[in-house]
């Protein structure tokens, strides 16, 4: 491909996401610059879907953790994929965490199968990666693999976008090296998803995106049309976290809602109801258009609560 071809190619692939991807526009050599707020045409359109981590302990896990507590059922992303459906959902999040470890190219084209059948999209998955391991370790290349076999699972699936994680700072690491290691690995599994067509959301999430400062360094540093930010309501911790919220907002390509923010210690007990009115002022504000998922994380049985915090959410997002 030569250079005019390539800079033409990435120009259209910016192009093709609401008109404007992820700010990546393209540079007189070719490389894609620092990422802008997404530029959205008309008015803000939301749908809605469930991720599948709201069944947590419901369905075996592949990450060799076990359940808070035993579940009183367990269930198969099947029997999650019909209750979405069930529960009047447009979508259905599927986690990588509830499949076979390694699930085969049939197995995923029988999930997409069975959502095309039930009326949902696949709104998206997600992984539980970590970028800050040392360049050349062994853990790092293994986390860069297993967001690339994702990748390519999600195109199966037909999921436009999946949720990463950045990571901590590890011991003896400073925060520029922290951040250095997040944004090369991020850029190079982002050149890697942009040839299967699907986005990365990067989460606020703890570590070095436990702040939007944080957060929005990454984004703009990563030279990728391919990368966004996963918008995620309960994951900010200060005095005001609505108002983090809103520093983000501008660049998410997928929403999560939880249904309580904690201001302070996320680990303390200090929890409140989630603004839901002004968490969908938020993204109206910012013309956001798509998926908002409900990820619930609390203790109630989520097959009996979550039809009624999606309606909640449908009365409050329009």
């Amino acid at each position: 491909m030569s250079g005019i071809q390539r800079r033409l190619f990435l120009g259209s692939a910016v192009a093709g996401f609401s008109g404007a991807a992820v700010g990546g526009l393209v540079d007189g050599v070719g490389l894609a610059k620092a990422a802008e707020p997404i530029k959205r045409d008309g008015h803000s359109k939301f749908k809605f879907s469930l991720a599948a981590y709201s069944y947590r302990n419901f369905l075996p896990s592949n990450r060799g953790k076990k359940p808070p507590a035993p579940p009183k059922t367990t269930l198969t992303l099947e029997d999650f994929i019909a209750d979405c459906a069930k529960f009047g959902c447009d979508g259905t999040e599927l986690t990588s965490y509830y499949f076979p470890e390694q699930p085969t190219p049939e197995y995923l084209r029988s999930l997409k199968a069975l959502c095309f059948k039930l009326g949902l999209d696949v709104t998206g998955t997600a992984v539980g990666n970590d970028f800050t391991h040392p360049k050349g370790s062994p853990e790092r290349e293994e986390q860069i693999a297993y967001t690339k076999r994702w990748i390519e699972n999600a195109e199966i699936l037909g999921a436009p976008v999946i949720r990463i994680f950045a990571g901590s700072v590890k011991k003896g690491q400073t925060v520029e090296e922290a951040h250095r290691l997040v944004v090369e690995a991020v850029e190079e599994c982002c050149d890697f998803a942009g040839k299967h067509g699907v986005f990365l959301g990067l989460e606020n999430h703890g570590g070095i995106t436990e702040k939007p400062d944080g957060l929005l360094k990454l984004v703009r540093d990563v030279k990728s049309p391919w990368l966004g930010i996963n918008f995620d309501s309960g994951n900010f911790h200060s005095e005001d976290p609505y108002a983090e919220l809103e520093q983000i907002a501008p660049y998410a390509i997928n929403a999560q809602v939880k249904v309580v923010i904690k201001r302070g210690d996320p680990k303390s007990a200090n929890s409140e109801p989630s603004d839901l009115k002004r968490l969908a002022k938020i993204l109206r504000n910012v013309g956001y258009r798509g998926y908002v998922v409900l990820e619930y994380e609390e203790n109630e049985d989520p097959r009996e609560v979550c039809p009624k915090y999606l309606d909640e959410m449908r009365a409050v997002f329009v």
